[in-house]
């Protein structure tokens, strides 16, 4: 599933091939793309139909296109990808994709088009009102994410630790971090030498300010080679590849050499997805510590 990076690549490709764009007709070509919208595909298509896109926004793995006020102030349209979800701009004229779902025109001569394209529909597209700050309301609930210059470090040592559960969870949380997934997880848990069952309440304010900053170095550093890419279900929305799979240095690396101290990497499984760690530099806590 695509995390923050891969998220912000896209919302930034949003904000500048889509913004300020007015909808001249949108085509709903799959029922699940649009289930969370309650009213279904024929009031989507109507009620976008007429609207200019604002610049893309996100908050998390979740970004919206907020829809301009002179019609209907304070809705948006919210996008979730999913497992294989695509927004892809691509030429009117351009074949359509296998797996297209919704498909938005403009009323402008740049000859292109927003496509919704999910293989396997875990994703959507839906229509909500925005709350005051601004944030669709289904997701008011999300926290916000590291990269976001009002994420509250201060806020979040104690937040971390009151959770009383393991680390991997507490990053995993949305109501807590935004944006991390997976991926992200087990890089920043190899950059601080942390096990991925260690229990929150045992980590000190500056291991978890020290956590918090790989946190950010690792996600910076896969939005400036355009996100992780292990096959062609993440693309940006000119369908280009992430490079970002080049420089892990845990998930995915299982019985290869820790590019620290050389150990063989392991691989567990942990709720329905893997846990890379280095056995040497990430050690597991006692069971004592663990209970």
């Amino acid at each position: 599933m695509p995390e923050l990076p891969e998220v912000e690549v896209v919302r930034r490709g949003l904000a500048r091939w889509v913004s300020g764009r007015t909808v001249a007709e949108a085509e709903v070509l799959h029922p699940r793309a649009v289930r969370r919208h309650i009213a279904g595909g024929e009031d989507f298509a109507a009620r976008l139909r007429g609207r200019t896109l604002a610049p893309a926004r996100r908050r998390g793995k979740y970004l919206w296109l907020p829809l301009d006020e002179a019609v209907g102030p304070g809705t948006s349209v919210l996008g979730h990808l999913g497992m294989s979800g695509q927004l892809l701009v691509r030429p009117v004229e351009a074949p359509d994709e296998k797996h297209l779902r919704v498909r938005v025109r403009f009323a402008d001569s740049l000859g292109t088009e927003l496509r919704f394209v999910d293989q396997r529909t875990f994703g959507g597209l839906s229509l909500h009102d925005n709350t005051r700050d601004g944030l669709p309301d289904v997701i008011a609930h999300i926290a916000r994410d590291p990269l976001d210059p009002d994420f509250d470090d201060d806020a979040f040592p104690v937040a971390l630790r009151a959770k009383r559960t393991t680390v991997k969870r507490a990053l995993l949380d949305q109501s807590l971090i935004s944006g991390v997934g997976n991926i992200y997880a087990d890089e920043a848990l190899w950059r601080s030498r942390l096990h991925y069952d260690r229990p929150t309440a045992s980590l000190t304010r500056p291991r978890i300010a020290e956590l918090l900053g790989h946190v950010r170095d690792v996600m910076t550093a896969a939005l400036d080679v355009g996100g992780t890419s292990f096959d062609s279900l993440y693309v940006n929305v000119n369908g280009e590849s992430g490079y970002f799979d080049r420089s892990l240095n845990a998930y995915g690396r299982a019985d290869e050499p820790c590019l620290r101290c050389a150990t063989p990497m392991r691989r567990r499984a942990w709720m329905n997805r893997s846990s890379y760690f280095c056995p040497r530099c990430q050690r597991p806590p006692r069971p004592a510590a663990r209970a």
